[in-house]
């Protein structure tokens, strides 16, 4: 499902808005209850134009997950190799942290990640890829363990690292202080078959 070849032809600047709409409404209401035709409307859009866009509801929301997943990765930055462990994990706590902040400014994304991530990363897996890299240089650095199956611990370097945005996020949401996020790194060190550097 993605969007008909006349959405992709507007302005950048109106499919923004659009998927800005979308983005709020499918949030707010939940992606299998948010009304399609409430979301046009408040959009500024005809039934006519949205089905030029759109062949119905699941390609807007498809759109809007491909959409969410982009700005995930827009705010996590590409993984580059590091020079050493300790620019590794300097490299990893920027990366995070630059996606923490998104996530807690922009509610809606959050709200939608994990079925973005879920439903949207596909062959290409940027979201996927981007843990598959960094594994592959931790690995290369020796700070990953290399004796675990390789996709297992891309997956459970994803999982440990989606559950402790979870956690920072609800600290926060709930007015308390800021997480220790060493407590963090241990786990991943754990995980990896090491220590931090």
């Amino acid at each position: 499902m993605s969007p008909l070849p006349r959405f992709h032809r507007l302005p950048a600047e109106r499919r923004d808005a659009i998927l800005g709409v979308a983005r709020a409404r499918f949030a707010a209401d939940g992606p299998e209850t948010a009304s399609y035709n409430r979301i046009i409307e408040a959009a500024g859009i005809s039934k006519t134009a949205a089905y030029q866009y759109f062949d119905g509801r699941d390609d807007l929301l498809g759109a809007v997950l491909a959409d969410v997943l982009d700005r995930l990765l827009a705010a996590l930055g590409p993984w580059t190799p590091a020079a050493g462990p300790e620019d590794l994990w300097a490299r990893l706590e920027a990366g995070t942290g630059a996606l923490a902040a998104h996530l807690a400014a922009h509610p809606d994304d959050l709200a939608l990640a994990a079925r973005a991530v879920r439903e949207t990363d596909g062959a290409a897996g940027g979201w996927t890829g981007w843990f598959d890299a960094l594994v592959t240089d931790g690995q290369r650095l020796g700070v990953i363990r290399t004796d675990v199956d390789r996709d297992l611990l891309v997956g459970a370097t994803e999982a440990v690292l989606r559950a402790a945005d979870t956690w920072a996020l609800g600290r926060a949401a709930d007015g308390r202080d800021a997480p220790d996020t060493s407590q963090v790194w241990r786990l991943l060190a754990g995980l990896w078959g090491g220590e931090r550097a």
